[in-house]
């Protein structure tokens, strides 16, 4: 007779569910500043990678040029990206402005303030073991060398 304790309830369900949560904490931080996570995420890549073409900023980012479009339009309107002449005539480069890098900085501070409130309410050894274990679960997800990935 097999005694050994299974999962019960939707894994989905509950990574979604604190998902939410951890996000309207940082959310929350991030939003004194007028910026949401994703605004505050897409803006460092372009600090740290630009000035960078919108397709390998799509790659770098993981997301799909029609996402990468819609959520730079807002950043772009607001003056802390611009989207201008690359190389040649057909290319386009995403750079920072002066503004937006001081957008950055300043969602930075308000980003590590989350971050210390998620390991003050958690603690600091569960939360290093929450990312070891999210870690190692999309190491074990990810598509083999060679397999297609289906998006």
């Amino acid at each position: 007779m097999d005694h050994t304790v299974k999962p019960q309830g939707c894994t989905n369900l509950k990574l979604r569910q604190l998902m939410r949560r951890v996000a309207q904490h940082y959310d929350g931080e991030l939003g004194k500043t007028g910026l949401k996570t994703t605004q505050y995420s897409l803006l460092s890549y372009v600090v740290k990678l630009g000035p960078i073409r919108p397709g390998d900023l799509a790659r770098a980012m993981k997301v799909d040029a029609s996402t990468l479009t819609r959520n730079l339009r807002p950043l772009v309107d607001a003056g802390w990206l611009e989207l201008g002449p690359g190389a040649d005539g057909r290319s386009r480069l995403v750079t920072a402005t002066d503004a937006g890098r001081e957008k950055r900085r300043e969602a930075q501070r308000r980003w590590r303030v989350a971050q210390e409130g998620i390991n003050m309410v958690l603690g600091v050894p569960r939360v290093t073991a929450l990312h070891a274990l999210i870690d190692e679960c999309l190491d074990l997800l990810s598509p083999a060398p060679g397999e297609a990935h289906e998006e």
